[in-house]
C-alpha cells in the first residue's frame, strides 16, 4: 500500500506508476494537455494501478459524448478487475470504483454521495474531492459544491502540493453562490499557493464579470496568460470569458479577433467549445454584429450531435447552434429527442424534464413560459442544468428575449430582477429591454 502525494492510498508497487499519476492528477488540477499521457504512462508502469482505471472512466463520462460511454464502462470493468487482482485493493480505490459505478449508470449524485462519505474523514483528499466537484459542476449542486469546499479547505495543510488547488475550488463555489468578496479573497490566495490554478484564475475572472469591472476583469485575464495559455481546451474557456468582458466595453472587433485565434482555434465538437462558440455567437447576434460565416463551421458540429442528449447543458447549445444557422428540421428532431430523455430515469432524464424540454422549446421558437407560474419554475430549475452562472446567463437572456419578443414586460422585468441578484445589468439585457418596448403588451 502507498499513499501519494495526493494523500490517496493505492495498492501499487510500483515507484514509476505512482509518479505518472500524481503527474496526471496534477494534470487534471491544471488542465494541462499532458494529463492523458500521464495516466497513460501509469498503467503502462502498472496495469492493476485501479485509481488510473477509475480516473480514465472519470474523465471520459465527464466530456459527456454518447460514444464514450462504453469507453467509461471498459474503465470500469478493468478497475473492478485490477481490484480483484490486489485482493479488494484499499479501501480508497474501492470508493473511487463505487463513485464510477455510479457515474457509469448516469447517477452523478448518486456518484458524489459515494465519494464523500467514502472519504468524509478526510475531505481535503484530493482525487475524489475534484472529482465530486466536477461531478456537482456538471449538475448545478452549487450548495453542495460550497459545503463541499469548505469542509476540504479547512482540513487541508497549509503548503500541502493541492491546498492551492482546493482553494481555487472554494473560490469557484463561492463565486457562484454571490459571494463575491470571499471568492476573489480565496481565488488570489489559491494563485499565490499554486500559481499554476487556472480554476482559481477562472474564479477571479467570473468575480470580475459578474460585478461588471470589465477593466479589473481584463487585467487580471492578460496577467494571467502565462498560466492559462498552458492549458488544454481550458485556455478556450478562458478566452471566452476574455471575450465577454470586451463585449461589455462594445469592443466587437476584439470580440471576434478573440474568437478566431483563441475561443474557436480548432473546429472540435467538445461541448464545452460549442457552448463558448455558441453563447458568443448569439450574443453578438442579438448586439447587432455581423459574424460573417462563424455560424457554418458550427453547423456540422450541430447536425453531427443533433440526436446526443448525454448532458442536457451540450444539447442544448446544439440546439441553439441548429436554430441559428436556420436548420428547423434537426432543431424539431432534437427537441424530440430531449423530450425522449426526459422518459428516462438517470439524473439527467430528470433535467431534461424539469428544466430541459421547456428551455429546449423556447430556444425552438415553440414560444416563452405562457404564465408566471411557469416562468418561476424555468428560473428555479435552471441551475440544475449545470455549467456556471457565467454559462447558464445565456439561457436566462435567450429567455428574456423570448418574453420582450411576445411584449410579456411583466416576465422580461421579473427575470431581470433574478438575474440582477448575481450580475449586473449589462449592455445586452438593456438592449433586449429596449427592443421590448416597441412591442404591444402581452
Amino acid at each position: 500500500m502507498r499513499q501519494d502525494a495526493y494523500d490517496l492510498m493505492t495498492s501499487t508497487g510500483s515507484h514509476e506508476a505512482c509518479r505518472a499519476f500524481e503527474n496526471a492528477v496534477y494534470g487534471l488540477a491544471t488542465h494541462r494537455p499532458s494529463t492523458g499521457i500521464a495516466l497513460s504512462a501509469a498503467l503502462a508502469a502498472d496495469p492493476d494501478h485501479v485509481a488510473a482505471h477509475a480516473l480514465k472512466g472519470f474523465a471520459n463520462l465527464i466530456l459527456a459524448r454518447a460514444e464514450l460511454k462504453p469507453v467509461a464502462a471498459g474503465a470500469l470493468a478493468d478497475a473492478a478487475r485490477a481490484l480483484t487482482r490486489r485482493d479488494g485493493g484499499t479501501r480508497d480505490e474501492q470508493v473511487l470504483v463505487a463513485a464510477l459505478e455510479e457515474a457509469c449508470a448516469g447517477a452523478f449524485h448518486a456518484a458524489v454521495s459515494v465519494l464523500e462519505t467514502g472519504f468524509a474523514d478526510r475531505p481535503a483528499t484530493f482525487l475524489p474531492f475534484k472529482i465530486a466537484h466536477a461531478l456537482r459542476f456538471m449538475t448545478g449542486d452549487r450548495a453542495g459544491m460550497l459545503a463541499s469546499a469548505r469542509r476540504a479547505a479547512g482540513a487541508a495543510p497549509q503548503n500541502g502540493p493541492a491546498t492551492g488547488f482546493i482553494q481555487g475550488c472554494l473560490a469557484f463555489a463561492l463565486e457562484e453562490a454571490g459571494h463575491y468578496d470571499d471568492a476573489l479573497k480565496a481565488g488570489e490566495r489559491a494563485v499565490s499557493l499554486q500559481p499554476d490554478d487556472s480554476w482559481g484564475l477562472h474564479a477571479v475572472s467570473h468575480v470580475h464579470e459578474m460585478r461588471a469591472d470589465t477593466q479589473r476583469g481584463i487585467d487580471w485575464l492578460e496577467d494571467s496568460r502565462g498560466a492559462w495559455s498552458r492549458c488544454n481546451n481550458f485556455s478556450f474557456h478562458m478566452a471566452w470569458h476574455l471575450a465577454l468582458l470586451h463585449l461589455e466595453r462594445g469592443d466587437h472587433a476584439r470580440v471576434l479577433e478573440l474568437y478566431d485565434d483563441e475561443v474557436r482555434p480548432q473546429q472540435t465538437d467538445d461541448f464545452r467549445d460549442m457552448a463558448n462558440a455558441v453563447s458568443l455567437l448569439w450574443r453578438l447576434n442579438r448586439m447587432g454584429v455581423h459574424v460573417g460565416r462563424r455560424w457554418e463551421e458550427l453547423s456540422a458540429v450541430a447536425r453531427g450531435r443533433q440526436t446526443d442528449t448525454t448532458l442536457i447543458f451540450a444539447a442544448l447549445h446544439t440546439l441553439a447552434a441548429l436554430v441559428a444557422i436556420g436548420d428547423q428540421q434537426a432543431a424539431q428532431a432534437l427537441v424530440v429527442e430531449i423530450e425522449a430523455k426526459a422518459l428516462g430515469s438517470d439524473d439527467q432524464a430528470r433535467v431534461a424534464s424539469e428544466i430541459g424540454i421547456p428551455l429546449a422549446r423556447m430556444l425552438a421558437g415553440m414560444g416563452a413560459p405562457a404564465d408566471r407560474q411557469m416562468l418561476d419554475r424555468m428560473m428555479l430549475n435552471l441551475p440544475k442544468i449545470g455549467g456556471s452562472n457565467a454559462q447558464r446567463d445565456f439561457f436566462i437572456l435567450a429567455l428574456a428575449q423570448a418574453l420582450g419578443q411576445t411584449g410579456d414586460h411583466v416576465g422580461l422585468s421579473h427575470v431581470g430582477m433574478v438575474r440582477g441578484s448575481l450580475k449586473r445589468e449589462d449592455r445586452l439585457l438593456r438592449s433586449i429591454r429596449r427592443a421590448a418596448q416597441m412591442q404591444p403588451s402581452a
